[in-house]
This record gives structure tokens, sequence and C-alpha cells, in this order.
């Protein structure tokens, strides 16, 4: 008697819309695409929100293949599996994630959230609470992260220390955050922006310097003071230059500097090697030094107990069909976070 294996019907593609980018600087258009089931280790995702990050900009501005759908910083539920897939289940509440974590290779591929559907790698993508707030906590799959942990992580702030945060963005605002838990006694922020100078107070900033107003090199005024330099410095513009200015800044002994921004122009770093013989150190990092599955639930858990901030930084929310006014927004400098509302 031959026996028949059980039918299970496949996902289908599903046809949704997402803002295409046709060129470098150029208006998303909003079209339909379709998006395929998710293969072996793949799930599908409905997104529900998207933060537009900065680094969604400077792609957007200078990447040069296109077209392309840009987006990471999501939360969304997960709509379908493919094969092999055991971690995630339909209904499933998800953070995505650029960096993977499956547990098996060294990397994993990146997504794309400017699309009401999405596939990625069971490896980019964190299980959370289902009670937790989709349009918060999206901001914790980069850029708060990012900042937290490039203070906690990577620098391993010291209580009692001076810190120095070249840039004042949402990353750079997660770094204050990150030095204030971590009791430093000195948190000064660099900007051009004097507003965003007002609004740093909020997440930890005790001094402001704006870059236009300083007379003397900016390095100098952060060592006066400081009291001979910063311990810690972290530039989060993506300027390669201010890389060295943020060395210049560290004390001579144990100086440490964390670079965290993309650059647009001039990816090369110069800098004196005098400036090492010091003792000064310069550092990476890399979504701030955190695994996603395995890091990402406990800062959930953080937000939830309203030991961090993370409403803060949300200075607007935007339906989809304004995905433009966002880009515009964070490249003219007028908002932190835009969240963007994908579900209707």
């Amino acid at each position: 008697m031959q026996m028949s294996l059980p039918c299970v019907k496949q996902p289908d593609v599903i046809t949704c819309k997402a803002a295409v980018a046709w060129g470098a600087g150029k208006p998303l258009v909003i079209e339909e695409v379709n998006v395929n089931p998710p293969q072996a280790m793949e799930i599908r995702i409905k997104v529900v929100c998207t933060s537009l990050c900065r680094s969604d900009i400077t792609a957007w501005e200078s990447q040069a293949i296109f077209p392309r759908i840009f987006g990471h910083e999501a939360t969304g539920i997960v709509e379908s599996v493919g094969q092999g897939v055991t971690e995630f289940t339909e209904g499933d509440h998800v953070l995505t994630v650029f960096i993977g974590e499956c547990g098996k290779c060294r990397q994993c591929t990146s997504v794309s959230s400017f699309s009401e559907y999405t596939v990625v790698h069971s490896g980019c993508a964190v299980k959370i609470s289902s009670v937790v707030p989709l349009e918060k906590v999206c901001l914790l799959s980069c850029g708060v992260a990012a900042g937290l942990g490039a203070a906690w992580n990577v620098a391993d702030i010291s209580n009692g220390s001076s810190v120095v945060i070249f840039g004042l963005g949402t990353v750079g605002l997660s770094v204050a955050q990150g030095a204030k838990l971590r009791g430093a006694s000195q948190i000064i922020g660099v900007d051009t922006n004097p507003e965003k100078g007002e609004n740093a107070k909020a997440f930890g900033i005790t001094a402001f310097i704006n870059l236009h107003d300083s007379k003397d090199p900016i390095q100098q005024v952060i060592k006066n003071l400081t009291g001979g330099g910063a311990d810690y410095s972290f530039e989060c513009i993506g300027d390669t230059g201010m890389v060295t200015t943020a060395l210049q800044a560290c004390c001579d002994g144990w100086g440490l500097t964390v670079t965290l921004g993309v650059p647009k122009v001039k990816p090369e770093v110069t800098a004196h090697y005098g400036i090492f013989l010091t003792g000064r150190t310069l550092k990476g990092s890399l979504f701030g030094g955190w695994k996603p599955k395995s890091h990402l639930p406990s800062l959930v858990d953080m937000y939830t107990k309203k030991e961090i901030q993370v409403d803060e930084y949300i200075t607007h929310n935007l339906p989809f069909e304004d995905v433009n006014k966002a880009f515009n927004l964070m490249r003219e400098g007028k908002c932190l976070r835009c969240v963007i509302h994908m579900a209707k």
C-alpha cells in the first residue's frame, strides 16, 4: 500500500507597495513590487514600522547601484517562513538587523524595509515580545543600539570619566545616554546646529560646542575644558577628517577614540603617527559590538523597564506615503528619527 505525503501549501508571491530609489538623490517613487516567498532559512515579514537612518541618506545620495529599496531599521510581523526555519513562526514580532547572527557563518545578508513586505535571512531578524510597541523599538535595530553599544561595549566608559562626542544625531545622543548611564562626569557635545545642543541635555550632554562659533581649534577647546583632553572621544558624523580631530581631542596616555560615522566621501583616515606614540587608541565600532540575537532582547527588556530612553529620539511619525518628507527632514537636519508607519 502506497502512502501519499500531505500536501503543504507554499506561500504565494506578494504584490505590495515599496519606495523605490531610481537614482542618487532623486525622490523615491512608491510603486508596486513583487516579494517572493521565503526560501530555505528565510522569513517573509510584514513591515509595521521603519525608521529612517542617516546611513540610508548617505547611501541614497551616493550609492551607484540603482534601482534599489532602502531601509533597515524596522519592526514587523512574520508572515511566512521558509524551509528549515525553526526559530520563527507566523505571527512572531521581530526586529530586522543589518548584520546577521545565524550562529554558523561569519556574515549574513542585509535587509530592505521601505517595503510593505520584505524577505530576510532568518539570521537577520530578532524575535521580540508581542506586547512591545513596534513603532518605538524599531530604533533599537540600528541607531540607538549602535550608540549605546559604542559607549558600553567598545569604549567601556568608566565612572567619573570625560567624554566628547562629535555629531549629535541619534547615534551621538545614544553615546551620550550610554556615557551618562555609566557615570561619566563630563559629556561634551560638538555639532554645527545650536538647536541640537539644547536638545542634547536630555540625553546627558553637560556642555555644547558649536563648531562654527569656535575661534580656537576645537581640539584645543576640548583640552581646556577637560584639563588635558577627554578620556573618550566619539566621531559620529561620518567625516574622516574629524576622526583626526577626535584623536587630537583625547588625552595622552590612554585617550580612546571610537569612530561610528559612515563617510560620504574620502573614506581614508590619516593621522600623524605621533598621536599613537603618545598612547592614544583608535577603534572602529560595528553595531556597537552587539550580537543581535544574543543581546538585542536585553535592550528591549531595558526599554520596557524604562532603563534606557528610546521614545525621546522620535521627532516625527509619518505615513509611508510621506517617505520623501522624512528624507528631506533628515537631510536638512530638522529631525532625529522619523518613524514611517507602513501598516494601515
